[in-house]
């Protein structure tokens, strides 16, 4: 016997109005299609979940609207986002093996179906170069790239100079090479180092990029020659036009930044984190930078507490305000600065690898937004952005983007504050505001993804905000629009017949309900970096500016209660037994 379902009316709109498609302009497709077990029922419907949105907002700076629109110089297709999807962490096993090709096949040929522009995949270093040093083996991702170009997807590639294993969402572990490990074994300081001594094995620290401690070549050296076999043996796929983008690896989980929330060590949310500058050669070159300003006995923070701390808990964010005193500005901007420095030096390399190939250059910045609403943002400046109420900490990283033609990727698109619990002061929509406004002001592209996977209208609704601020423009290029957005992550429950068709409209809803152009995702020739920026010019760039006006809603809704009300009814009723 089938159970009983109720519907707790009280929770529905007090006030509901069916529309049929034809009364209401942008109503939202939701295909309900489904077959019961006995061959039962079919349906089809459709219905409106816009509510009434303000008008989109003048933007009070010039927006750089002319890298919006489309190449054809299509109206219409100039308010398309391109949408890829990432591909599972473990893809190509640690063993450097494609074991699921048939699986990923179907799965692609569904992604394409749904008019997915392309896919995201991690190209990790402890795979391809596992067996020794210049010792390259593409031959699975060589596998993996022409099962996605024969199904007609485009590929960004990510240069994944890290561990698979220790962040948020990692299910599969991933080591980077076991040669690069031997060397720490017996140099432990070529890793990132906390207060406390503890290393993490993430990433190399970056006080070694310059440094020839890798068989006479530095990190540097070492990520340069990576990049320059995959453009050798991966050119007949840059030549196809099928590689698109390159996201050059930059830290753990291979954003730009400090590897200061591991879970490996204990890290929870929503904890402050720590400093990751203890390893000899960080500590040397800040010694050296204190004394040349005039301080040599400075050192390192020793008051600004351990992983799962909140800022009053320390005298660095807290009562002390260390972070607000000389001492502390000097190491905060020291701190930041490394890391600056480091993703420019990296970008340069990967620029020069890539020059003349049709492929953007991308970078990815980490969505912290926790303590973002406390005076400190203490995880924030333990990860290496100096971010204050006046001080902006991400204008900085766009403009040293730009003399690379570079895109910035930034996370967390889909989180919205009321999501957030209230001790973490969180605050997502107000971040995302700020880095992209910021992008856009510094003239660069914007690319992003969801932080953690969701399947929910809610969260692919806040995608589309976020995607375009200030909606879709029927006569021409939006106000403001991303060049892409990439959801994370490809597996069986996206797939799964609901979340699938609730997918299927988000990616209308991208697209501007238009249809597959591949000519949206059509890249000139990367040119060569401009000269490198003083980093004095960089940061006048932290100067903080008032955000883009938002939208406080997307005119391109999946759809919001009453929609999930109908997923309910239906599934109830697709589930009944004969």
């Amino acid at each position: 016997m089938a159970s009983i379902v109720t519907f707790k009316l009280s929770s529905l709109p007090k006030k509901m109005s069916f529309h049929k498609p034809a009364d209401l302009p942008g109503t939202t497709p939701i295909n309900t299609e489904q077959t019961s077990g006995n061959g039962g029922f079919k349906q089809n419907i459709q219905f409106s979940s816009r509510r009434l949105v303000k008008g989109p907002q003048s933007v009070t700076t010039d927006a750089p609207t002319e890298k919006m629109a489309s190449k054809s110089g299509n109206t219409e297709l100039s308010n398309y986002v391109p949408l890829y999807v990432m591909l599972q962490l473990g893809v190509v096993t640690r063993e450097n093996e494609f074991p699921d090709q048939g699986k990923l096949e179907k799965q692609l040929i569904e992604q394409k179906s749904a008019e997915v522009d392309g896919v995201m995949v991690d190209v990790w270093w402890g795979i391809v170069e596992a067996k020794g040093p210049k010792q390259y083996d593409w031959s699975s991702y060589r596998k993996l790239f022409q099962l996605v170009q024969n199904c007609g997807l485009k590929i960004q590639a990510i240069m994944s100079f890290h561990q698979c294993g220790g962040n948020i969402g990692d299910a599969v572990y991933i080591p980077i090479p076991h040669w690069i490990l031997a060397i720490g074994e017996k140099d432990p300081d070529i890793f990132y180092t906390n207060r406390s001594g503890t290393r993490n094995q993430e990433y190399l620290s970056l006080g070694v990029d310059n440094l020839p401690l890798f068989g006479g070549r530095t990190a540097v050296e070492i990520y340069s020659d990576y990049m320059k076999s995959f453009r050798e043996n991966m050119s007949d796929f840059l030549e196809a036009e099928t590689i698109v983008d390159i996201e050059a690896g930059l830290g753990p989980a291979g954003e730009l930044r400090y590897p200061s929330y591991p879970e490996t060590q204990g890290w929870k949310f929503p904890g402050i984190g720590e400093f990751q500058c203890y390893d000899k050669y960080l500590r040397q070159d800040f010694k050296e930078a204190a004394t040349k300003a005039g301080h040599p006995e400075w050192d390192l923070p020793d008051d600004a507490g351990t992983y799962n701390d909140t800022p009053e808990k320390t005298g660095f964010f807290g009562p002390d305000r260390t972070y607000q005193t000389e001492k502390g500005k000097f190491f905060l901007t020291w701190y930041s600065n490394k890391l600056l420095e480091h993703g420019d030096q990296i970008l340069e390399e990967a620029n020069k690898t890539f020059l003349g190939c049709k492929v953007k250059l991308s970078a990815k910045v980490s969505g912290i937004h926790w303590w973002y609403k406390d005076e400190s943002h203490a995880c924030e400046l333990t990860s290496g952005y100096y971010n204050l109420i006046d001080r902006d900490g991400y204008r900085p990283i766009s403009r040293m983007l730009s003399r690379h033609y570079g895109t910035l990727n930034f996370t967390c698109l889909e989180m919205r504050n009321t999501e957030q619990p209230a001790k973490a002061k969180s605050g997502p929509q107000e971040l995302v505001q700020q880095v992209l406004s910021g992008g856009w002001t510094e003239n660069i592209d914007l690319a992003g993804e969801n932080a953690l996977s969701r399947y929910d209208r809610a969260g692919y609704n806040q995608i589309l905000l976020n995607a375009r601020p200030n909606g879709v423009n029927k006569n021409g290029p939006p106000k403001l629009k991303m060049a892409g957005v990439t959801y994370l992550r490809l597996s069986d429950k996206l797939l799964e017949w609901k979340n699938f068709r609730i997918f299927k409209t988000f990616i209308e809803k991208m697209h501007a309900d238009q249809n597959y152009s591949p000519e949206v995702t059509d890249v000139a020739p990367l040119q060569r970096s401009k000269p490198k920026i003083p980093i004095d010019e960089l940061l006048e760039a932290t100067k903080p500016i008032k955000p883009f006006p938002w939208d406080e809603e997307t005119d391109m809704s999946v759809g919001s209660t009453l929609a999930d009300y109908l997923d309910k009814f239906f599934d109830f009723f697709s589930n009944i037994p004969n």
